[in-house]
């Protein structure tokens, strides 16, 4: 079974090495922010002319099945997705690529990098991560925003 930290900790050091830009959003953003929670994939936001070079790394990480891109709202959503088989279960395990449209150049814009326990890691900011939650707006999304502004008013 393939190992989401373990995947996200390749991914990180890939993109790094490939120098692009980037910032961790979604599920993983939220545990670093708040608190670890179940997530299946990796999302990360990026400037539309990086996803090239990005696909290209998690291609070279075997993230070989590619679908999208895949517009959401025009000029809010727009998600580029990879996905990598496991050999032994044939479940996937999916990176998204969210594109800095229009609508997300604030959140762009107030990234952040967060220590963690292998370096530091570009993420959105706590804002940015609730702005990106609230245009999606599941049950997920919500109590997630529920968390982030309870822990936000006793700080």
């Amino acid at each position: 079974m393939l190992d989401l930290v373990d995947e996200f900790r390749a991914l990180l050091a890939g993109l790094e090495r490939g120098g692009v830009e980037f910032a961790v959003c979604g599920g993983l953003a939220f545990a670093i922010h708040a608190r670890p929670r179940a997530t299946i994939d990796v999302d990360l936001i990026l400037p539309i002319e990086e996803v090239e070079r990005a696909k290209q790394v998690a291609r070279e990480q075997g993230y070989r099945i590619e679908a999208g891109p895949f517009v959401i709202r025009r000029e809010v959503i727009e998600i580029h997705r990879l996905s990598k088989p496991d050999p032994e279960t044939g479940d996937l395990l999916s990176l998204d690529l969210l594109v800095v449209t229009p609508a997300l150049t604030p959140v762009w814009k107030t990234r952040e990098r967060v220590s963690w326990e292998h370096g530091t890691v570009p993420v959105v900011s706590r804002a940015g991560l609730v702005t990106m939650k609230r245009l999606r707006a599941s049950g997920q999304d919500l109590d997630d925003i529920r968390i982030l502004e309870a822990e936000d008013d006793t700080d």
